[in-house]
């Protein structure tokens, strides 16, 4: 499998391979050869359907149906390749050549790569294409560049300060702890202090422990699994108590949630019903609700089991079993590769539960958690030693 774009007789080709054969779509129109003109390149596929969006003309093909993932292990190549013969004969029309010009602004899923030497795995004959101290970005927050004899400087919209307006003007004089990140407030022109766990108080300054996780609005937990290696990944198994008075919310997340393909596991509430959702490979996400039961947002504490048995998929609620249903008879895929991550709550602060769930859950979980166990461990897992913010201790009452 592959997926390439390149440059072919002034025209930008996108060719891709899911598995059976290699879809090519070009650009209606060249692109500038005069060396300072920017273009805009959007190009990828959902499923089997390519696009290709160049300066906002787009064009769109679909492959044969049947395959829909791309199963790619390699590095990712801007530019060129560190070998020719890694690339695939059918990827490109001519004989492969790397590119000359300039590249910026590269998102993959969302996510921007840092093109710089210690952003990136490696490469070779790279320089810097603006030639100015400006460069690309420099200036954050819309704010405005201007080469100077000493190197460059930004003006910064009224709301944003600091050397490159990566500050917020509300939490330039904060008092949040050094357990602490600020959030800005525009609508009430101050901010708030989001606590590392362990911490917490209006400035983050009081340190506490908890076996009860109490999440209160823009908070989180993510748990590394330090066992990942040795599971068996095609007999998962997640259980946890939670007590919660709001319909709707993220409870747990199993895996990486990097980007689309990820595998993983989830619970949640969605209008008051427990939902799990279930992705083994290939975004077929497969929810799964039990109607009858509206009683999760009740305020009482609720005990979930969800037991993945390759594609046969348990759930128990309070220790009975509410569903029990095979997700893929086909058996494609049998394994939940998490990656040994396990989110509890919601995501990092900036990453907004209805958009990294492309809308499957829609909030963040207001509630508690507690007794939090993965796979047949003999132990709790210790939520204290995760990464997270804005944790209370759900014993006491703050």
């Amino acid at each position: 499998d592959f997926l390439c774009i390149s440059l072919v007789n002034g025209f930008t080709q996108l060719r891709y391979n899911l598995g059976d054969r290699t879809v090519i779509l070009q650009t209606l129109q060249k692109v500038h050869a005069n060396g300072n003109t920017w273009h805009s390149l959007n190009a990828g596929r959902v499923g089997n359907e390519g696009y290709l969006d160049l300066d906002g003309i787009n064009v769109t093909r679909k492959a044969s149906p049947g395959m829909k993932a791309l199963d790619t292990h390699t590095d990712f190549f801007v530019g060129g390749v560190s070998s020719l013969n890694l690339v695939n004969p059918m990827a490109i029309e001519n004989e492969p050549t790397g590119f000359t010009g300039c590249i910026r602004e590269v998102v993959i899923n969302n996510r921007e790569l840092n093109l710089t030497v210690t952003g990136s795995k490696g490469g070779a004959n790279i320089g810097d294409c603006d030639g100015t101290h400006c460069g690309y970005a420099v200036c954050k927050n819309n704010g405005t560049c201007q080469v100077e004899n000493s190197g460059f400087s930004c003006s910064c919209p009224r709301e944003w300060t600091g050397t490159m307006c990566e500050q917020s003007i509300y939490c330039s004089q904060n008092m949040c702890g050094s357990h602490a990140l600020c959030i800005p407030q525009p609508s009430s022109l101050s901010y708030t202090c989001a606590c590392t766990l362990g911490w917490t108080g209006k400035y983050c300054h009081n340190k506490i422990k908890f076996y009860i996780a109490k999440f209160v609005g823009n908070s989180y937990i993510k748990y590394t699994d330090p066992f990942y290696g040795k599971r068996d990944l095609q007999y998962s198994r997640l259980s946890l108590n939670f007590t919660t008075n709001q319909t709707e919310g993220l409870i747990a997340w199993m895996g990486k949630s990097e980007d689309e393909d990820n595998d993983f596991l989830a619970i949640g509430l969605a209008n008051g019903t427990l939902k799990v959702v279930i992705n083994l490979g290939e975004r077929i996400s497969v929810p799964l609700m039990h109607s009858k039961y509206f009683t999760c947002s009740d305020g009482r504490w609720h005990f979930i089991t969800v037991v993945q048995n390759q594609t046969c998929i348990k759930v128990y609620l309070d220790e009975e079993l509410i569903l029990f249903e095979d997700i893929d008879p086909q058996r494609k895929y049998t394994a939940l590769n998490y990656g040994g991550i396990c989110y509890f709550g919601g995501f990092e602060i900036g990453r907004k539960v209805n958009i990294v769930t492309i809308g499957l859950f829609q909030k963040e979980f207001l509630g508690k958690i507690k007794d939090v166990v993965l796979f047949q461990d003999s132990k709790k897992i210790q939520l204290m030693k995760a990464e997270g913010y804005n944790i209370h201790d759900g014993n006491s009452g703050n």
